[in-house]
């Protein structure tokens, strides 16, 4: 049987997906250190057929969402962080009621009752937690985001007037 390796590629056209593959292949074999210098990248887009305009929009667009992937990692370490201390909180709280319970009376109806109601609100922000895709991620993302930039925002103008105040 013979082994034919253009079986499945024209020899005149080559499909974009195929083509991205190819040369992700060809440059991590090429390129030992998987380190490419900034000449080597603006050739190589010269050769596809990229202008540098096109090179330098495609840049800033992987930059800002390496950015973005960054911040949704500290939101998703942040709230599951939240979940953890409010997991603690309600065993710490709900263990001393049902010894309450246990100690005052024969039925346990009130730790019980409160510790399901909580206990569904824990596995409804838990569910919430680990959701990291939707509208509502979205949009929960957005405002955490905000939040921090205004933060830091008042940070700085706090950090300009005290430096202001010492001088």
């Amino acid at each position: 049987m013979e082994n034919n390796l253009n079986t499945n590629i024209s020899p005149t056209y080559i499909q974009q997906e195929d083509a991205q593959e190819i040369l992700q292949i060809a440059m991590a074999r090429g390129q030992e250190t998987g380190e490419l210098t900034r000449t080597q990248l603006e050739e190589m887009a010269i050769e596809l057929g990229i202008s540098p305009e096109n090179l330098q929009a495609a840049e800033l667009e992987w930059q800002t969402r390496k950015v973005e992937l960054t911040e949704k990692q500290v939101f998703n370490q942040e709230r599951r962080q939240k979940l953890r201390q409010d997991a603690v909180k309600y065993a710490i709280v709900n263990s001393f009621l049902i010894l309450l319970n246990l100690v005052t009376t024969q039925g346990m109806a009130f730790a019980l009752t409160i510790a399901l109601l909580w206990g569904l609100g824990l596995s409804l922000q838990a569910w919430k937690a680990y959701q990291t895709q939707g509208e509502a991620y979205d949009k929960d993302f957005a405002k955490w985001r905000l939040k921090k930039q205004l933060g830091n925002s008042l940070g700085m103008i706090a950090d300009r007037v005290i430096k202001g105040i010492q001088s």
